[in-house]
C-alpha cells in the first residue's frame, strides 16, 4: 500500500503541477478569447435553448435538456460538497476564486467539446448515436491519431470504476453509515439494484432519471444553501474581501486551518474546477453527442451550462457557505466541514441534509459515468461488450462500499464528484 499511495502522489504531482494547470487554464482561455467571449455573452441564450429543449429536437436518443442532465448527473456530485471543503481546507478561501476562473474560461472548452462530439459522431451496430473524444480524434484528426483514441477509450473505461462507481459507492456507504448506522454492506446492495434497474435500460432510461432527479437535487441543495447563506448575510461581504485577498495573497494560520500559499490556491482552486465541472476531460461529450439536437453548435451552448451550473453556482453555495460560517478554520475537511457550515446555521438538520443529498449526489455519478465508460468500452470491444460491461460496473457497486479508499494522495480522486 505505501507504495502504490507513493506512486499515485508522484503521478499526481505531474498531473497538478504547473505545466498540466497551465495548460487547461491556456486552453480555455485561447477558446474563449477565439470565440470572441460568445459562451459567457450567450449564457441568457444557451439558457433559453435548454427550456426548449426539453423535447428532442432532431436526430438523436435523448432530448438536449436530458443530455446536459446525464452530464450533471456526473459531474454535480460528492466533489460539489466535499471536493469544494477540501480545496478551501487545503487552499485557503482563495481556492474558490481560482475554480471561478477556471469556469469561466472551461464553459469555452466545454462548448467547443460538445461541438465536436455532436459533429463527429456516429452510429453504432444497432443503432445509437456515439460520440466523444475518441471519435472526434477518429474522424476529425484522421487516421494516423487513432492511437490516440484508443488511449482516452482505454483510460476512460479504466476510471470510470474508480472515480465514477466505486469511490461514489464508498462515499455514499460511509455517510449512510455515519449518519443512519447502515452497514455499507446493505447500502451497497440497495444502490446495486437501483442501478441494475436503470443502467440496464441504456441511456433512454439514464437520461430519463437523471432529467428528473438531478433538477430537484440540485434545487434543493441551492435552496438550503441559500437558506445557510441568508442566516449568515452579514459575513458575506466580508467573505468576498477574503476570497479575492487570498487568491493573490498567502492565507496566514489560523485556527485549525495550517495556511496555505498562493500556489495552493491556484493549483486546488483548478483541479477542483476541472474535477468538477469536467471541461476539457472530454466525459461530458459523451453524453451530448446522444442527443437529438437541431445542430452542434445548438448543443455546444446547451453543454456550457453544465459548467455554469456546477462551479458558479453549485460549488459557490458551498464555498460560501463555508467562509461565511466560519468553519473553514476549525481543522475539520471533506463533508464533515461542509456538514459543519450547514449545522452551524440550520441546527440538528443541516448535517443530515448535506448526508442525503451527498448520497443522491453520488448515486447519480455513478449512473452519469456507467454511460461514459460503457461508451469507451463499446469503442473499443463492440456493442457485444454492453451487456457485460453493465453487469459488472453493476457489481462493482457493492465491492466499492465495502471497500477501505484511503490513500492518502488520491484526495483529488476521492473529491472528484
Amino acid at each position: 500500500m505505501e507504495v502504490l499511495t507513493s506512486i499515485v502522489n508522484q503521478i499526481n504531482g505531474v498531473v497538478w503541477g504547473p505545466f498540466m494547470l497551465a495548460l487547461i487554464l491556456g486552453v480555455g482561455l485561447f477558446l474563449q478569447v477565439g470565440l470572441k467571449f460568445m459562451p459567457i455573452l450567450r449564457l441568457g441564450y444557451g439558457f433559453n435553448l435548454l427550456w426548449e429543449g426539453r423535447n428532442a429536437q432532431g436526430s438523436g436518443q435523448i432530448s438536449p435538456f436530458n443530455a446536459l442532465m446525464t452530464s450533471l448527473s456526473a459531474t454535480i456530485g460528492t466533489g460539489n460538497i466535499a471536493g469544494v471543503a477540501t480545496a478551501i481546507f487545503l487552499g485557503g478561501p482563495g481556492a474558490l476564486f481560482w475554480m471561478w476562473m477556471t469556469a469561466l474560461v472551461g464553459m469555452a472548452t466545454k462548448y467547443a467539446e460538445a461541438v465536436c462530439a455532436v459533429h463527429y459522431r456516429e452510429r453504432d451496430e444497432l443503432g445509437n448515436y456515439v460520440g466523444g473524444p475518441m471519435y472526434y480524434i477518429k474522424n476529425g484528426l484522421g487516421s494516423q491519431w487513432y492511437w490516440l483514441a484508443i488511449v482516452f477509450a482505454g483510460f476512460g473505461a479504466v476510471a470510470g470504476f474508480g472515480i465514477g462507481n466505486m469511490v461514489q459507492a464508498n462515499s455514499v456507504a460511509s455517510v449512510i453509515k455515519s449518519n443512519f448506522g447502515v452497514e455499507p454492506i446493505y447500502t451497497g446492495i440497495v444502490m446495486m439494484l437501483l442501478t441494475a434497474g436503470v443502467i440496464l435500460g441504456g441511456i433512454q432510461r439514464i437520461g430519463a432519471v437523471a432529467g428528473k432527479l438531478v433538477p430537484i437535487m440540485a434545487i434543493a441543495y441551492i435552496l438550503c444553501g441559500l437558506i445557510v447563506l441568508g442566516v449568515n448575510a452579514a459575513a458575506i461581504p466580508a467573505a468576498f474581501v477574503t476570497i479575492f485577498s487570498h487568491a493573490f495573497t498567502p492565507a496566514a494560520a489560523e485556527g485549525g486551518f495550517a495556511g496555505a500559499a498562493v500556489w495552493a490556491a491556484i493549483r486546488f482552486g483548478v483541479a477542483r474546477g476541472v474535477f468538477s465541472n469536467e471541461a476539457g476531460l472530454g466525459s461530458a461529450p459523451i453524453a451530448h453527442a446522444a442527443a437529438s439536437t437541431k445542430g452542434p453548435v445548438n448543443q455546444g451552448l446547451i453543454a456550457m451550462l453544465g459548467t455554469f451550473i456546477d462551479t458558479i453556482i453549485v460549488c459557490s453555495i458551498t464555498g460560501l457557505a463555508i467562509i461565511t460560517s466560519g468553519v473553514w478554520t476549525s481543522g475539520a475537511t471533506g463533508a464533515a466541514l461542509t456538514s459543519a457550515a450547514f449545522e452551524t446555521a440550520l441546527p440538528g438538520i443541516g448535517g443530515y441534509m448535506v448526508a442525503i443529498v451527498l448520497a443522491i449526489f453520488a448515486f447519480t455519478t455513478i449512473l452519469g459515468w456507467s454511460f461514459y465508460s460503457e461508451k469507451c468500452v463499446s469503442f473499443l470491444f463492440g456493442v457485444k461488450s454492453l451487456l457485460p460491461f453493465r453487469l459488472l460496473w453493476c457489481a462493482a457497486v457493492p465491492l466499492g462500499a465495502i471497500q477501505r479508499l484511503d490513500l492518502s494522495g488520491c484526495w483529488l480522486i476521492r473529491s472528484t464528484r
